[in-house]
């Protein structure tokens, strides 16, 4: 392995360990897994009643991001195993097995960025988002972790470190009063909102969260997820406006992820630049720098949420991160509190919660930094910490149709 420290307090740029080593990859391999039960239903041909009925409007298929997750396992000549996560299902392994590892074997796995470029420039005329983007993202991570292991440092040492160790985080849903006793300050309730949503489900989750504000004080901070696929600003403005009194930190996902006009006026009535009641949250289902220029560009968003796992990885998120920094934004990926998503979280200096789940699975557990006392905590073990080995992912590879 190489040496971390040049000296004491500086580190060897991962460009000078590429031109220092022969390091080469021998193997790419990638296997969708089975995550938690949201996996199940990708085996299953829908039911629907009629044309009309709305389960159709959010049946995500057998690629959806999260439940068709992908491991991708890189090996190299010096035998370091690199494991990174990504999504897509099969449709984003056979990306992978046909296209991405014929750029991978036999380059230097330490040229990540160099090879995250010709990944994505190789395929621009058919990739740019969506799988294309989940399966880089796997590769990606994966080349990461080589990387990390291979100069005996965490990923977010080596992508530059901080100033601090641990970052607050906020669970998503769950039972909020059992958490808070466990030193959690920060709650985020989902629900599936836009037009067509029935009534009695939006108030219901109204009710929801202006009761969990009454019950856990003023002192914490509460966040909203419509996870919204076909919201629309006439329909947003009155939901906001419903659940102003909950004074809430951030409202996530109030549009399609397509709408960043919308997202834009939304900005610009209840957002920063309006009455200024919360923050407009989006970006979990935008893709590398150039999908995040946009929605910076355009004043779309005050908070912006890449996964790292499927925005294009870790070399995509360094430069999300940098682009929302210096546009004074703040910068809260989604799942934050994974391996994959904490260390772009950790070095990014306005991200101030890192997103957890109080339920999970083995292969979860193994992928996510430890929480105490409402904080996570950054791992010391080399790459991002995690447990996985190829075993594991095997164990839980999921077979099947996708």
């Amino acid at each position: 392995m190489a040496l971390a420290a040049a000296s004491a307090g500086s580190v060897v740029p991962i460009q000078i360990l590429a031109q220092t080593t022969n390091l080469r990859i021998r193997s790419v391999e990638a296997y969708p897994i089975y995550i938690n039960q949201r996996s199940e239903g990708l085996l299953d041909a829908p039911i629907f009643d009629n044309d009309d009925d709305p389960d159709r409007w959010r049946f995500g298929g057998p690629f959806e991001q999260l439940p068709s997750a992908i491991i991708a396992i890189i090996k190299t000549n010096e035998g370091i195993t690199g494991f990174g996560m990504g999504a897509g299902g099969s449709a984003a392994v056979e990306i992978i097995d046909g296209h991405l590892k014929h750029l991978l074997i036999d380059a230097n796995p330490l040229n990540v960025e160099q090879l995250w470029d010709q990944m994505y420039t190789s395929g621009i005329f058919y990739g740019r988002r969506g799988i294309f983007a989940m399966a880089l993202s796997a590769v990606d991570n994966a080349l990461w972790d080589i990387a990390g292991k291979y100069a005996g440092m965490p990923v977010h040492e080596l992508i530059g470190g901080a100033d601090r160790d641990r970052i607050e985080i906020y669970q998503t849903n769950g039972d909020f009063l059992e958490a808070k006793t466990r030193g959690v300050r920060n709650f985020k309730r989902t629900t599936y909102g836009g037009p067509r949503t029935p009534k009695t489900i939006l108030d219901s989750f109204i009710n929801s969260v202006l009761e969990a504000r009454d019950q856990l004080g003023a002192d914490v901070r509460i966040m909203t997820d419509c996870v919204s696929r076909d919201g629309t600003v006439e329909w947003a403005i009155p939901f906001c406006e419903r659940l102003k009194e909950a004074n809430l930190y951030f409202m996530e996902e109030l549009l399609s992820p397509d709408d960043v006009f919308g997202y834009a006026e939304l900005v610009n009535q209840v957002g920063g630049k309006g009455e200024a009641w919360t923050r407009i949250a989006c970006g979990e289902h935008e893709y590398t720098e150039h999908g995040f220029r946009v929605l910076v560009g355009l004043g779309s968003a005050e908070i912006l949420q890449p996964d790292i796992t499927w925005c294009g990885g870790t070399t995509a998120g360094r430069r999300i991160s940098a682009l929302v920094e210096g546009a004074k934004l703040e910068l809260i990926p989604h799942r934050g509190a994974s391996s994959w998503g904490f260390p772009i979280a950790l070095t990014s200096a306005s991200c101030s919660m890192a997103e957890s789940f109080p339920e999970g699975s083995a292969i979860l557990d193994a992928m996510s930094c430890r929480v105490e006392n409402g904080y996570v905590l950054a791992p010391n073990e080399p790459g991002f910490g995690h447990s996985l080995s190829e075993e594991m992912v095997l164990d839980f590879q999921l077979t099947g149709r996708i």
